[in-house]
């Protein structure tokens, strides 16, 4: 691609700029809503310390991998494939990325604004009830369509005016709100207790399954497999050193995973109330323990402030990724694409919206499967499509990419990859494929 060409398509103004971006994409509800529950129900310390080891072995290197193939061919998930193996059928992949991509932003969409709609119950002191908060259609559907409305307005500004620009105010508010919280929640009287439960491993709780909670959450919280991070590389400068680039990203995402945990389970303890509520834990549990805090209408309003805005960074590399196919391959202009895809977003999430208890029976418990309409799209392509992409990720880079053309992309900025190159590329070419079909082997066992 022509650098003229580059340079009207979009890069970042500065690495800066992208690593706020590519963390804002990997933070969202996974690491502040997930990650805690997830750690309470896997007995605290030891299930953090395998979940640290497995964003270095995993999440890390497929990382990585996605930013060298998008940065090398300048193009979205699909054309990426096209670039570095013309005529061949590893564009699927791609268009396996971009439309996973626009399945989990149509539920996803629903969840982030049940976190807007928090904030003002927050403040109300309304005391309704979660399931009946989420089962009022006049109440989750204008939610589940304002978010959406707020995440165009973010990406159809583009790379610099858009994406970063709101990056680097949403990034640094987050931080800023989780350590005001995080102040008060280990102030509370007993909060001695939760840091112990999470700070202090016993290794003698680990089962296999906290080993196989712990890969499932390393990989799933860093939004991998499905080309967001191939988008956000496509935009970086061949100045950049990708490994760094990669390293920082996943630091900042398992940064904020890990003081989610830190503001949770204080004060879960401290108000004598059990850390494996499962995945009720944000919605059913936190505004309760709010009200039991001096000024906890104001705490309350604070903490969905930081989840929306973790939905929100979350939300906007999910739209990125089909709008760039947009624009590459179909040459839409973006704020063409940016509404076509938000409208077929809404329409898509509309099942996931009505699916609560109270709404549309048989979209409450889809017949045969036992389970609601949008935990079926998270099951589907939160855990297995993005699994599947993230092996084929791993598979390509590691073994049909010629290895000279992608150690080259990798060495720019980056002058002493050598050194690190054979590591890399056994992880990418037998761990990391390996582990994860492993792990989507007991997720399908286990079933929706």
């Amino acid at each position: 691609m022509l650098e003229k060409d580059v340079e009207a398509r979009g890069l970042w103004s500065s690495k800066f700029g992208f690593i706020l971006a590519a963390a804002g994409s990997a933070i969202g509800l996974g690491n502040i809503w997930r990650f805690p529950y997830t750690t309470g129900q896997n007995g605290g310390g030891a299930f953090l310390v395998l979940y640290l080891i497995c964003i270095i072995l995993l999440g890390l290197p497929i990382m990585i991998a996605e930013l060298a193939i998008g940065r090398h061919s300048r193009r979205d998930p699909v054309g990426a494939f096209e670039v570095i193996r013309p005529g061949s059928p590893w564009k699927l992949i791609g268009y396996m990325g971009v439309t996973t991509g626009i399945c989990i932003l149509s539920y996803y969409s629903v969840l982030a604004g049940y976190t807007v709609g928090y904030i003002g119950k927050s403040l109300a002191g309304n005391s309704t009830s979660y399931e009946a908060f989420t089962s009022n259609p006049l109440v989750s559907i204008p939610l589940f369509l304002a978010f959406i409305v707020i995440t165009v307005l973010v990406v159809q500004g583009g790379v610099k005016n858009g994406i970063e620009r709101w990056a680097r105010i949403l990034m640094p508010t987050l931080m800023v709100l989780l350590v005001i919280l995080i102040i008060r929640s280990i102030t509370l009287k007993g909060a001695g207790e939760g840091l112990a439960f999470y700070f202090k491993p016993d290794f003698s709780k680990v089962t296999g399954s906290t080993v196989l909670a712990a890969l499932g959450q390393a990989f799933f919280s860093l939004s991998l497999g499905m080309g967001a991070m191939i988008t956000y590389g496509s935009y970086l400068s061949k100045d950049d050193n990708l490994v760094a680039s990669g390293c920082y990203v996943a630091f900042f995402d398992t940064l904020i995973a890990v003081m989610a945990g830190l503001l949770i389970f204080p004060a879960i303890f401290a108000m004598n109330m059990s850390p494996d509520e499962g995945p009720g834990l944000v919605f059913k549990v936190l505004p309760r323990i709010f009200g039991l805090i001096p000024g906890g209408r104001i705490v309350g309003a604070f903490f969905f402030i930081l989840l929306s805005i973790a939905a929100l960074t979350s939300t906007i590399s999910l739209l990125e990724v089909v709008t760039s196919y947009l624009v590459d391959e179909k040459h839409w202009l973006r704020r063409k694409a940016v509404w076509i895809v938000a409208a077929v977003t809404f329409l898509l999430g509309l099942p996931a919206a009505l699916s609560q208890e109270g709404m549309v029976p048989w979209l409450a418990k889809l017949p045969g499967l036992g389970t609601s309409f949008l935990g079926f799209m998270d099951w589907l392509f939160g855990n297995i499509m993005l699994g599947i992409g993230a092996v084929f990720i791993a598979i390509f880079t590691g073994w049909v990419w010629k290895k000279e053309i992608s150690s080259k992309e990798l060495r720019e900025g980056f002058p002493g990859f050598d050194r690190i190159a054979p590591v890399l590329f056994f992880l990418l070419r037998f761990f990391c494929p390996v582990v994860i079909l492993i792990v989507l082997f007991f997720i399908f066992k286990a079933g929706v």
